[in-house]
C-alpha cells in the first residue's frame, strides 16, 4: 500500500487485512513497554490545515508507538496564513526528510492531489479532506463494530449481514462517506437517517437505503447506531429550523435510547454535541463505543502507517 486516500479503493480482502493487522497493533498496548521498533528511522509528518484533537493525537501516538519520528504542522501561525500553498508547504516539509505525510485539509481531493502530483515522494495518508472522506475513521469504526460483536474471535471476520444506521449531517460528513463505502464493502447493510436537507443529492448512487424517520430506524433494531456531529461550521444556510427542532426529530435522546434494542451499540466519531445529536444517557452508557473508538483509532493508524511505510508492495490503495 503506497497511499491510503479513500475507503472506496479498498477491496474486502484489503480491508480485513488492515483490521486484522490492527488487532496485532492493539496487543502492543498491553505490553510493559507499548512500543515496536518497526518504523525506527522513518519520519512521519502530520500536516493539519484544519483544527483537530482526536485524529492528530491519534496519529502522533501511532507513529511514536512504532518508533517513528514525528513532525507536526498546524496551519495556524504558519506560513499558510501568509498565503503559502499546499504544494510549497508539503515540499518544505518533505525537504526535511519525511517518509509519510498525514494530511488533513479543508479542500475535498487535497490528499489525492498531493499523492498524485509528484510534488513529494512520501506516502500520503488522508486524515480528512473537506467533505470527501476520512478513511482511517471509517476503518476504526468498522474495527470497533467488529470487535464489539465478536470480541476475541473477530480476527478474519467481515461484517456480512450487520445492520448499521448512520444518523445526522450526512451531506457535510466525510466520516459518513468513508463508512458507507467501507461498511458496504465488508458486507454490512447501511441505512441513513437525516432531514432531507442534510442528505446528498447523489444519494441514489450510494449503496444504502435512506429515510428521515429516526424512530422508525430505532424500531428496526439495527446492530449499530452511529450518530454524526452537526457540522455548523460547514453550513452556509439554514439546513433545519433550529437546534431544538433538530434534537427533537433526529437526536438520540434519553427516551429514544431507552427504546433501542438491548444489543444495539452506539457510536459517534466525535467531538459530540451533547443534548443536540446525542444525550449523555446514550454517550455514557455501557452500549456506547465512543471511547473504544478513540482507543481503536491508535491501533488502526498504527496498522496503516506500518503498511504504507514497511509493507509497500508497489500498489496503491
Amino acid at each position: 500500500m503506497k497511499h491510503l486516500l479513500s475507503t472506496r479503493d479498498l477491496s474486502r480482502v484489503d480491508a480485513v487485512r488492515i483490521l486484522d493487522l490492527a488487532e496485532d497493533m492493539a496487543d502492543v498496548a498491553t505490553r510493559a513497554v507499548p512500543k515496536l521498533p518497526t518504523l525506527r528511522g522513518k519520519t512521519v509528518a502530520n500536516l493539519f490545515f484544519e483544527d483537530s484533537t482526536r485524529t492528530r493525537l491519534s496519529f502522533e501516538a501511532a507513529a511514536k508507538r512504532l518508533s517513528a519520528e514525528v513532525i507536526t504542522f498546524s496551519a495556524k501561525g504558519s506560513s499558510v496564513s501568509k498565503g503559502e500553498s499546499l504544494k510549497d508547504t508539503a515540499q518544505t516539509i518533505a525537504a526535511m526528510g519525511v517518509d509519510a505525510v498525514v494530511l488533513r485539509h479543508p479542500a475535498s481531493g487535497a490528499a489525492a492531489t498531493l499523492a498524485g502530483s509528484g510534488w513529494i515522494d512520501a506516502a500520503v495518508v488522508n486524515a480528512g479532506d473537506g467533505t470527501h472522506e476520512h478513511p482511517t475513521q471509517g476503518l476504526l469504526d468498522a474495527y470497533s463494530i467488529r470487535k464489539r460483536l465478536h470480541g476475541a474471535g473477530s480476527r478474519g471476520r467481515d461484517l456480512d449481514g450487520v445492520r448499521v444506521t448512520i444518523v445526522g449531517d450526512i451531506v457535510h460528513s466525510r466520516v459518513a462517506r468513508s463508512n458507507v463505502w467501507l461498511l458496504s464493502t465488508l458486507g454490512a447493510e447501511v441505512s441513513l437517517v437525516a432531514p432531507a436537507t442534510l442528505l446528498p443529492g447523489s444519494i441514489e448512487r450510494w449503496p444504502v437505503t435512506a429515510g428521515h424517520d429516526l424512530d422508525a430506524a430505532i424500531a428496526a433494531r439495527p446492530d449499530a447506531l452511529m450518530m454524526l456531529r452537526v457540522q455548523a461550521e460547514r453550513m452556509t444556510s439554514g439546513f433545519f429550523p433550529n437546534e431544538r427542532e433538530y434534537a427533537r426529530e433526529w437526536g438520540l435522546s434519553a427516551e429514544r435510547f431507552a427504546r433501542l434494542g438491548a444489543d444495539t451499540m452506539v457510536l459517534h466519531p466525535g467531538p459530540m454535541n451533547r443534548g443536540l445529536e446525542i444525550s449523555s444517557a446514550a454517550a455514557d452508557s455501557a452500549r456506547s463505543v465512543v471511547l473504544e473508538q478513540v482507543t481503536n483509532g491508535v491501533s488502526i493508524r498504527m496498522a496503516v502507517l506500518y503498511l504504507v511505510l514497511s509493507g509497500n508492495d508497489g500498489t496503491d490503495a
